[in-house]
């Protein structure tokens, strides 16, 4: 992607973020080299459902799933639906394959790498949703062009949403709390706020389950939490 700036927050930038933590158990590793190569989204060429799947059903897309809770709930909700994950942190994908062969899940298909190599790869108007929550908040000014809530990424979920089609953000982080509002107010001729007032985005939504990841946040540092629904106009 080095075809774009850095420092323009306009377009779209390679993001940063480790890629690999403690080393793999032997289940892990066996997983990640045997389950994986099965139903790895392909590195090139266009990404469709049917392509994916073998049929034109409901397309999700989660950008860095972390360790593939949220997506595995989603999956196991709607078994009809496809779903592709995308997470550059080797032990992220190594607990989401855990997931999915625990739970026999075979409409997920998983990305080891960057979110947005996938994502330009989607035909417009395919996405029936897209999942960002808990991004990685670079809190410091000077690297807020890495963050994924930017006018390049956004306008890019918003090509790639069906029409209705919906967009959720959720963060524990009050510094990308104020940049994500501020980048959405820019995006809204492309995105409708589904809000009722507070309760709307201090309640999670049905159907979206508390992870590990959010518990933590809650009980050890205390953090509030925001949960929020875009549909695309």
């Amino acid at each position: 992607m080095s075809a774009f700036k850095e420092g323009d927050p306009t377009t779209i930038n390679r993001l940063y973020g480790r890629s690999i933590g403690k080393p793999l158990r032997g289940r892990q590793q066996e997983l990640f080299e045997n389950l994986l190569p099965k139903i790895a989204v392909p590195d090139a060429g266009p990404v469709t459902a049917k392509d994916l799947f073998g049929e034109d059903c409901p397309l999700h897309f989660e950008i860095g799933f972390g360790s593939g809770e949220h997506l595995a709930y989603r999956a196991d909700l709607l078994p009809n639906h496809g779903f592709i994950g995308a997470e550059p942190f080797l032990n992220g994908v190594a607990a989401a394959l855990g997931h999915i062969d625990e739970q026999r899940l075979a409409n997920i298909r998983l990305f080891h790498g960057d979110a947005l190599d996938v994502l330009k790869r989607i035909p417009d108007g395919s996405l029936t949703m897209i999942y960002l929550l808990h991004p990685d908040p670079w809190p410091k000014n000077k690297h807020a062009k890495r963050r994924m809530m930017n006018d390049g990424p956004v306008q890019m979920f918003a090509d790639k949403l069906k029409p209705g089609g919906e967009f959720r953000f959720g963060t524990d982080h009050a510094v990308y709390l104020r940049h994500a509002l501020m980048v959405m107010q820019r995006h809204t001729g492309s995105f409708e706020w589904v809000t009722k007032g507070r309760d709307s985005w201090d309640t999670r939504p049905s159907g979206w389950p508390m992870t590990r990841y959010e518990q933590k946040a809650r009980e050890v540092y205390e953090h509030e939490v925001w949960y929020f629904r875009y549909r695309k106009r």
